[in-house]
């Protein structure tokens, strides 16, 4: 049996059905209700809903993979799955062009104060000196993170004539004819706009600190459509206050729950809210349409390859 615990495109169920599985598809469904099911299950798609953990995986005798809906995989005891031969897979293949997409967007909507521009007029203001923008072309851009999305974000950034440099901690050799591989403080010191395409982990956790923003020379624009635990919301606060960078487009954040902020969280937010070289969306920049169907297409793709 495959358990679904996610909203998924009708395609990932039904595949799996016509391949003979027997699929529970409870998307609402709770860790506790998880956690005593979880013994007749197969295989288990996620996404950042719930967490897998150690207990969970132990109750899961029969478990021979999981598959994570996007990328990260930051709430399944990766280390755990493994020690039980758990076989975990991810589908950043197929949101990665609809997050490249969101960032660009954001980016350009931040550079030429559209939403802000647009509530103006709404309200009955022409203010065109005040909402003067600014161009990409010629720029720096600072990708920290080579993986799917940075590539992917680079690939479309490749046509407006800027220089692109990336850091990859992991990675390297892969410079090439728009990209120039780089260290954090060569970033820090010439991107016009940095871009965060990093996993949550514990090494990349608050790596956007009060050390971070200091270094910064030419007053960046920062695009987060990663993890909102990678930037530290005090101190991105701090940088917009003490004009270390001209603005933030930030399609997550460090609690996304709303309704469970705490006082200072609820605080924080609202002063980013009041910003008007802030630009926040709910973490939607992977969850296209389309990339609501591919994540699951890929999701699939990997499954039967390991089940041959």
């Amino acid at each position: 049996m495959i358990i679904v615990t996610a909203l998924v495109h009708p395609v990932l169920t039904e595949t799996f059905k016509a391949r003979g599985y027997e699929v529970m598809y409870v998307p609402d469904i709770s860790y506790d209700e998880l956690l005593t099911k979880i013994s007749a299950a197969e295989g288990l798609i996620v996404t950042t809903g719930l967490r897998v953990d150690k207990e969970l995986l132990t109750n899961a005798p029969g478990l021979k993979w999981i598959g994570r809906l996007g990328s990260g995989m930051e709430n399944i005891d990766t280390s755990y799955a493994a020690s039980k031969n758990i076989i975990c897979l991810s589908s950043p293949e197929g949101n990665r062009n609809a997050v490249a997409e969101h960032a660009l967007g954001m980016l350009l909507n931040l550079m030429n104060r559209i939403t802000k521009s647009a509530a103006e007029v709404k309200q009955g203001q022409w203010l065109r000196n005040e909402n003067r923008g600014r161009e990409i072309n010629g720029m720096t851009i600072g990708l920290i993170g080579y993986g799917n999305t940075g590539k992917a974000f680079a690939n479309l950034l490749s046509s407006f004539n800027v220089t692109m440099l990336a850091y990859d901690k992991y990675k390297t050799g892969f410079g090439g004819k728009f990209i120039r591989e780089a260290d954090i403080d060569q970033i820090c010191r010439y991107a016009d706009v940095i871009s965060f395409h990093v996993p949550l982990s514990k090494e990349t956790k608050g790596m956007a600190d009060d050390v971070f923003f200091d270094k910064l020379q030419n007053k960046p624009f920062i695009l987060n459509t990663a993890r909102g635990n990678i930037i530290e919301t005090s101190s991105l606060i701090q940088a917009l206050d003490n004009n270390l960078i001209s603005g933030a487009a930030l399609d997550v954040l460090e609690n996304e729950k709303l309704e469970s902020l705490s006082r200072l969280q609820q605080e924080q937010l609202d002063r980013l809210l009041n910003n008007e070289n802030v630009l926040i969306t709910p973490h939607i920049a992977g969850y296209t349409h389309e990339a609501f169907r591919k994540m699951s297409e890929v999701i699939l793709a990997k499954v039967a390859a390991i089940s041959h």
